[in-house]
C-alpha cells in the first residue's frame, strides 16, 4: 500500500521515507550546503506540532516557503516523528479538487493512525477548487489526528477560502503563517550573529541590503559574486509573469503596469493619473485590478494616506506604490528596462521603512501642509516617522512631522539627536531594533 501511495505522489518531495539522512537526500536542503548563508526563520518555532488542525502559510514567490517547510520536515525527525506519517505534496502536480480527495485520502490511510499526521500541501492555490477538497476532507474528520499545513503564494484567494473553514481549523492558538522576505534584523543576526552590532557595521550591511533585500538567493549571490546574478532577476520576474498569466492577465498590461509603478515609484499617484501614463490601459479600474493582483501575491505595496481622526486610510486621496522589497524593484528594472536610471537611494531607504512597518501595523502616509513619509497605527494612535537619507537635516524640510508630539525622524547621523525637539535616530539602527 506504501509503495502504491507514494507513486501517486512526487517521490522527490517525500524522501524522508527512504529510512536514510533526509537532509542529505532532499534536493532543497542539500543546496543548503552549498551555499554561503543558511537562514532558519523563527516560524520553525511556531509551527505545530501536537495540535491537529488546518493551518496555512502564505507569502510571495521565492521567498523560501518550500525549503521551510523541508526544514520543518527535518526538525520532526529529528524529533523521532514516524517518516510514514509525514507526506509532502505539490499542487502544482494535481488538477483539481477530486483528484486532492483521492491522494490525501490514499496519504493518510498509509499513515500509523495511532500517532498524530503530518499533510504538507505546497501551493495549494494551484489545485482548481483546492478549498473544496479540504473541507470535504474536514466535514468526513480525516483530518481529526492529522497537522494540515497548506501554503500558498496568493494571499487573497487563501484569506478568501479561509473563511469557509470556520470551527474546522483546529485548537492552536495560531493558526495562519505569514513568510516574509528576511528583515533586516534577520539579514544582520544571519550574517553577524545576535551580538551587539557595532553602528559602523549596521550602516555597511544596510548598503548591501538595499540591494539584495531579503531575498536569500541574491543575499547568497552577493555574497559569492559580489553582485546578483541576472538569472536571479530572471527566475524572481519570470514567476511575476507566470502567476498573473495563470490569472488570464495580459503580459503587455502588466508590462505596463510595472513600468508606471518604476517611473513614479515612491511619490503619490491616483488611479486616473496612472492611467494617463500607460498606452495600453484605458480605464483605472483596471489598473487597480492589477496593483490588487500583484499586492495579494506579495510583490506590490499599496500605501493609502491616513485620514487622522479615523486612524483609517483615505480611499479618495492620492496613494503610493511599492515594491515590498528592493530585490522585487531591481528584477523588474532588469527585466522591463535595464537602462532606466532608478530613483535615488533615499526613496529605497524609504521603501524599507514603509515595508518593515507594514509587516507589523497598518501603515500609511500624511498628507496635510507638508507630508509625513509613514504613519503606523498602535495602541489606538498613529506613530509618524519621517525618512531623511541624506547628510544634512534641514529644520524646513521637517515642518508637517514636527506637528506632531510623538513624530520620529530617521536619518543618515549615526548617533542619536533631537531636531526641534524630536528625537533623530540612526535609521538603520532603528529598523535594527524595531523589525
Amino acid at each position: 500500500m506504501l509503495e502504491m501511495t507514494i507513486d501517486i505522489v512526487d517521490k522527490g518531495h517525500n524522501l524522508h521515507l527512504e529510512n536514510k539522512d533526509f537532509s542529505s537526500l532532499d534536493p532543497h536542503l542539500r543546496r543548503l550546503r552549498t551555499l554561503p548563508y543558511v537562514f532558519t526563520s523563527s516560524l520553525l518555532q511556531k509551527f505545530p506540532r501536537t495540535t491537529p488542525g488546518i493551518y496555512t502559510v502564505t507569502g510571495g514567490r521565492q521567498i523560501g516557503k518550500t525549503t521551510l517547510l523541508k526544514q520543518w520536515i527535518a526538525s520532526l525527525l529529528e524529533q523521532g516523528v514516524n517518516p510514514k506519517n509525514i507526506v509532502f505534496l505539490t499542487g502544482e502536480t494535481i488538477v483539481d479538487h477530486m483528484s486532492l480527495i483521492s491522494v490525501i485520502q490514499d496519504q493518510l490511510s498509509s499513515m500509523d493512525q495511532d500517532q498524530i499526521g503530518f499533510l504538507i500541501v505546497d501551493e495549494v492555490t494551484y489545485i482548481k477548487e483546492w478549498d473544496r477538497g479540504i473541507k470535504y476532507l474536514a466535514d468526513l474528520g480525516k483530518f481529526e489526528n492529522t497537522i494540515v499545513m497548506l501554503t500558498g503564494s496568493d494571499l487573497m484567494l487563501m484569506q478568501d477560502a479561509r473563511k469557509r473553514f470556520p470551527g474546522r481549523r483546529g485548537a492552536a492558538e495560531q493558526v495562519d503563517f505569514h513568510l516574509f522576505p528576511l528583515s533586516f534584523k534577520e539579514f544582520v543576526d544571519m550574517k553577524e550573529g545576535t551580538n551587539i552590532h557595532a553602528i559602523d557595521t549596521l550602516f555597511r550591511l544596510f548598503d548591501t541590503y538595499l540591494q539584495h533585500g531579503g531575498f536569500m538567493t541574491a543575499i547568497n549571490d552577493f555574497a559569492q559574486y559580489g553582485h546578483i546574478k541576472k538569472s536571479t532577476y530572471t527566475t524572481y520576474s519570470d514567476w511575476i509573469r507566470g502567476d498573473c498569466l495563470k490569472r488570464y492577465k495580459k503580459e503587455s498590461y502588466l508590462q505596463e503596469f510595472l513600468k508606471a509603478i518604476m517611473v513614479t515609484y515612491g511619490t503619490q499617484i491616483t488611479w486616473n493619473s496612472l492611467t494617463r501614463r500607460v498606452s495600453f490601459i484605458e480605464h483605472h479600474r483596471t489598473l487597480q485590478d492589477y496593483a490588487d493582483l500583484l499586492a495579494s501575491m506579495d510583490a506590490v505595496l499599496i500605501q493609502s494616506a491616513l485620514l487622522e481622526h479615523k486612524l483609517v486610510g483615505a480611499p479618495k486621496k492620492a496613494k503610493k506604490l511599492w515594491f515590498t522589497d528592493p530585490f522585487i524593484f531591481h528584477a523588474i528594472k532588469t527585466w522591463l528596462c535595464p537602462e532606466m536610471v532608478g530613483p535615488n537611494t533615499s526613496v529605497f531607504v524609504e521603501n524599507i521603512v514603509v515595508a518593515h512597518s507594514m509587516r507589523h501595523y497598518p501603515t500609511y502616509y500624511i498628507k496635510a501642509e507638508g507630508e509625513v513619509d509613514v504613519a503606523y497605527i498602535k495602541d489606538n494612535q498613529f506613530w509618524p516617522i519621517e525618512v531623511k537619507w541624506t547628510n544634512q537635516l534641514h529644520p524646513k524640510d521637517l515642518k508637517q512631522v514636527q506637528k506632531y508630539k510623538n513624530g520620529l525622524i530617521l536619518g543618515k547621523n549615526k548617533e542619536a539627536t533631537q531636531i526641534n525637539g524630536l528625537p533623530c535616530l540612526p535609521l538603520p539602527q532603528y529598523l535594527y531594533e524595531n523589525s
